[in-house]
């Protein structure tokens, strides 16, 4: 009888663990092998992920590490819409804003998600169903592979609504993209389409996504070959803009979205991960995940303690003006608060109705 090292017998609620028959190069089904799939299940709200689900997540990384009989572990979510957009809003505003101690406590059950996904003893695979976006884009950096649907975008939102990057995007992002491309993208927020995150090298793998007449095509709403614009320089991967963009966005409505070239693409990286030794594996991938390690365990504590209490000061006001605010506006207003702070005035809730939306 083998001896079982997972903590717990769990009930998965809030995510799904699945397993699936791994394949061989023929493409037919291996007696006793699988690939475990952990599966985000909030569509609703972009499967943004509550303390439930981190809890989720972190024993379902634990229990396919464990399984002797798992090759490989696919992290995704349900739906086409999106991996994953961060931590829930909802939660986050009606229940964590004002309480840094209790956001502190739910910030150690997502550092030990991130560290549950560095430490698996099996290769993790991101596969980016959708949007990932925040602390989605945390968590997929984490794994060791991604590959995307071309449809789906990739970015950071912390400065803009009340927080900052500090749940791995900071130790994270440089490694992938270069030091420059990592600040504006921490900084700025302005999301990045598929393309543009392959070329900046932040994945695997890009696969198309939107059928027209029963034809993949790529993503029409971006330029998908190199193009060079009257300065000379090269925007494949930028959205497209006027008429373009018109024509372009008519052609997604005529479509339909069909994620099999994703799933194929992920099925394939499983068979040639299932072609190595799995004890040489483990070691390499332990050994270029101490890149992300060295800065992931120098900072995430000291990154915990002030994420907690900023939810006393701009996470307060941000996440409520997310939540709360009406649609098209939910945004806190920063002009307004500059000023404010200019002139000396102090955190309170007197600021936070100056500067929010839904108080206006």
């Amino acid at each position: 009888m083998l001896i079982s090292h997972n903590l717990v017998k769990t009930n998965y609620q809030a995510i799904i663990f699945e397993k699936r028959p791994c394949l061989d190069t023929t493409g037919n089904p291996i007696d006793g092998l699988f690939n475990a799939w952990i599966i985000l299940n909030n569509p609703n709200q972009f499967n943004s992920y509550t303390t439930d689900a981190v809890k989720e997540v972190i024993l379902a990384m634990r229990e396919a590490s464990n399984d002797r009989s798992v090759v490989a572990t696919v992290f995704t979510a349900v739906g086409n819409k999106a991996f994953c957009t961060g931590g829930n809003t909802k939660e986050y505003a009606e229940y964590y804003a004002g309480n840094p101690q209790e956001y502190k406590q739910y910030m150690r059950l997502f550092n030990d998600m991130v560290t549950s996904i560095l430490m698996s003893d099996k290769p993790v695979i991101n596969r980016v169903n959708g949007m990932r976006i925040g602390g989605g884009q945390e968590i997929g950096m984490a794994c060791d592979f991604s590959i995307a649907q071309d449809l789906a975008r990739f970015g950071q939102a912390g400065p803009k609504h009340g927080s900052a990057p500090d749940g791995g995007s900071t130790d994270f992002l440089p490694l992938f993209v270069s030091i420059e491309n990592a600040m504006y993208s921490c900084t700025v927020c302005d999301p990045w389409s598929a393309h543009e995150a392959f070329r900046n090298g932040l994945l695997t793998e890009i696969t198309p996504a939107l059928k027209v007449n029963g034809e993949f095509i790529p993503n029409p709403l971006v330029h998908t070959a190199e193009w060079v614009n009257n300065n000379g320089e090269i925007i494949y991967g930028k959205m497209k803009s006027g008429d373009e963009l018109t024509k372009a966005k008519e052609m997604l409505k005529q479509g339909e979205i069909d994620l099999s070239l994703l799933d194929k693409a992920v099925d394939t990286l499983c068979t040639k991960l299932l072609m190595t030794m799995p004890n040489c594996l483990s070691k390499t991938l332990n050994s270029l995940r101490k890149k992300k390690l060295e800065h992931w365990d120098k900072n995430k504590e000291s990154n915990r303690d002030w994420l907690a209490l900023n939810m006393m000061t701009e996470a307060k006001a941000g996440f409520r003006a997310f939540n709360e605010g009406p649609k098209g506006n939910r945004e806190a207003d920063f002009v307004k608060l500059r000023q404010l702070l200019a002139e000396g005035k102090e955190w309170n809730d007197d600021l936070i109705k100056a500067i929010s939306p839904q108080y206006q």
